[in-house]
């Protein structure tokens, strides 16, 4: 194999497959990326694909130089620090003998010693998944939506997961398809986000899987300069994202594909509350400027905030305290407030990570009492359950 490529492109590439590469495996091969290089025409790409044996990355860059096809086996971070180093590059060459990989710029040569590549796990493939080759049946489900609807779905959810949590069904987040709805939840227990989107094609199986935390966050990286549509595949274990498919999803330029999380994730229609009598409308900048500054004096041992509504002046008073650091009290205008005076206490860090993902500039609240959950709605697709933290 040998390739000359744009620097730029190869590292943007290499930092976005080194996010799949196992850290810690007694498989060396799964520390590696896979460099595959193909002439097409007068132009050639070079393939980069990573695992770590339950979430696999396949990239393509196009616009490649390719001397000689061919592919190597080499492990990731060398080869990402090497291309990093040489900033000063426009190109680079590598060049693939046996196990042992050359990488050359203008004043520099490196030789990278790597692996047999037919040592390498073989990953999923879109289009497999989709037909159900190899033996395997065909996808449940195989539907399109726009990367940034998805992106916005992924981010207003994926906050709200458990962090190691031994409940692993809670670990993920669930994606549900049911006709052209496409709907997104994550819980931690404490807190619960749902974001809904509409589907643009027809009605289609309706499906339930959770996907891990770690393979959104590599889509949502993914997702930030993507165009277009997004291809989506689930089969019975797996999950696999076509990022530039073409109109049918058969062009995979660039493929995500996650085993899904084991389990049954929790009932969560039961937790949105349903009877809140107390409404309030509030600028969402405004609330996050508040809550910020109210956080600033509290610690681990009291880590909340107490907010207080009184609907006589549509008002909202923010309290909070530390022992041996002090208290703070700040006041905000409310654009509207309907039912009785109540007050409650909530983590600020809640509070605010969902105020980040909020675009609306009217957040609307809904209480019952201080011992019960609040509701926070976003529109009419997002909404998140909080549950209320004991002040002192």
């Amino acid at each position: 194999m040998k390739v000359v490529c744009d620097r730029a492109a190869l590292l943007e590439a290499i930092n976005l497959v080194s996010g799949v590469v196992a850290t810690r495996t007694p498989r060396p091969q799964l520390t590696c990326v896979k460099l595959t290089a193909a002439k097409h025409g007068k132009g050639g790409t070079l393939t980069l694909t990573a695992t770590d044996a339950e979430i696999s990355l396949r990239l393509r860059v196009d616009n490649v130089d390719v001397q000689q096809p061919g592919e190597t086996l080499i492990p990731a971070d060398k080869l990402r620090q090497i291309v990093s180093a040489e900033d000063n590059e426009p190109t680079l060459t590598l060049e693939a003998s046996g196990d042992t990989v050359d990488i050359r710029g203008e004043d520099a040569h490196f030789k990278v010693y790597g692996h047999p590549p037919e040592e390498f796990p073989s990953v999923a493939e879109f289009k497999a998944a989709v037909s159900g080759a190899g033996g395997n049946p065909p996808a449940k489900a195989v539907f399109k939506h726009p990367a940034k609807s998805l992106g916005e779905l992924i981010s207003r959810t994926l906050f709200a997961t458990a962090r190691e949590n031994t409940r692993y069904a809670i670990n993920g987040v669930l994606l549900s398809r049911e006709g052209k709805k496409l709907e997104m939840v994550a819980t931690d227990g404490r807190r619960l986000a749902l974001c809904r989107a509409t589907l643009t094609e027809k009605d289609g199986p309706s499906v339930k899987c959770i996907v891990p935390t770690k393979a959104l966050t590599l889509l949502q990286r993914l997702l930030g300069s993507a165009q277009g549509d997004v291809h989506v595949a689930i089969t019975d274990n797996q999950i696999l994202f076509n990022l530039s498919g073409g109109e049918d999803g058969g062009d995979e330029t660039a493929v995500l594909a996650s085993n899904l999380v084991e389990g049954a994730f929790p009932p969560y229609e039961d937790v949105i509350p349903k009877d809140n009598d107390k409404t309030v409308h509030v600028d969402r900048d405004v609330l996050f400027s508040a809550v910020r500054r109210a956080a600033l004096l509290t610690n681990e041992e009291s880590r909340g905030v107490r907010l207080s509504f009184t609907g006589s002046d549509k008002r909202l008073d923010l309290s909070s305290r530390a022992p041996e650091m002090g208290e703070a009290n700040i006041q905000v205008d409310l654009t509207e407030y309907k039912g009785e005076d109540v007050a409650i206490g909530f983590n600020p860090g809640f509070i605010t990570d969902a105020l980040k993902v909020v675009t609306d500039p009217d957040v609307i609240i809904e209480l019952k009492k201080e011992n019960k959950p609040g509701l926070i709605r976003s529109g009419e697709d997002f909404l998140y359950v909080v549950m209320p933290v004991t002040l002192q």
